[in-house]
């Protein structure tokens, strides 16, 4: 299924307290390059970008102040941002940043859902063929942390996803047309320094073991060691500045990336 539909994952972004370092490590975890692209409404934006083709997967930023914790942002595509907003807020999310025009390639808006785990949205707009960036994620998937069982209900009303509850590591799935987005975990409380709950993605590599031994390598600090579900194989880790993430080497019910 494209990513181009109401409710799919469709971009993530790393807010960093260290740039550089961010930088050199997910290049060096999973061989990507970067470029700094400038927005008259944020400023400098660095894109990590594909090897095989460089296109943009991801983006990084550095954080304004020691205030905010550094972590990754999910972001959905939604077909009208503005009726999102209106769908959150009576969800009884919040909003955090208004919906904005970014360069002529999408409207965005970010918000908070009703424990406080934040995410985005994102709207293209058409001009000219597909918007360079927004549009494909390094995420295979991603992962809430949540509390309870109302978030979970959130997110349904908002996007409406699909869900199906079972036994097991990833319990709770959201899909789109039957497609995995999302899944969800109970909040662990492994980042003490950090709000929960939150959003995480999962990246796809092809040997989830040869994986972590590099991220440690890398600097990185093992979370959960590598385990056989029926999604695959993944692993949970914290990279060198404490932000959560995963690696899964996919397979079982997963299916193939559009």
């Amino acid at each position: 299924m494209s990513q181009d539909v109401h409710g799919t994952q469709s971009w993530i972004d790393l807010g960093s307290p260290d740039l550089q370092a961010s930088k050199a490590f997910y290049r060096g975890l999973f061989g990507w390059g970067s470029y700094t692209l400038t927005f008259d409404e944020f400023g400098d934006y660095e894109i990590f970008t594909e090897p095989s083709s460089d296109e943009g997967i991801a983006g990084v930023t550095a954080l304004a102040d020691d205030t905010q914790s550094p972590s990754w942002t999910c972001t959905f595509r939604v077909d009208d941002v503005d009726a999102c907003v209106r769908t959150v807020e009576a969800a009884g999310g919040r909003l955090r940043v208004d919906p904005t025009q970014v360069d002529g390639l999408a409207r965005i808006a970010q918000f908070a859902d009703p424990q406080g785990a934040e995410f985005g949205v994102w709207q293209p707009v058409r001009s000219g063929g597909q918007a360079p960036i927004g549009e494909r994620s390094a995420a295979r998937f991603v992962e809430l942390a949540c509390r309870d069982g109302a978030e979970k209900h959130f997110y349904r009303r908002v996007f409406g996803w699909s869900m199906t509850e079972a036994d097991g590591r990833f319990a709770t799935r959201w899909t789109v047309g039957g497609r995995l987005v999302a899944t969800a975990v109970a909040a662990d409380g492994d980042r003490p320094a950090a709000p929960l709950p939150q959003w995480s993605p999962y990246f796809e590599v092809a040997d989830c073991d040869a994986a972590t031994a590099r991220a440690v390598e890398l600097g990185a600090r093992m979370r959960s060691a590598p385990a056989d579900t029926d999604l695959g194989r993944f692993s949970v880790l914290t990279d060198p500045t404490g932000v959560r993430f995963a690696v899964i080497t996919a397979g079982g019910s997963q299916p193939p990336r559009a």
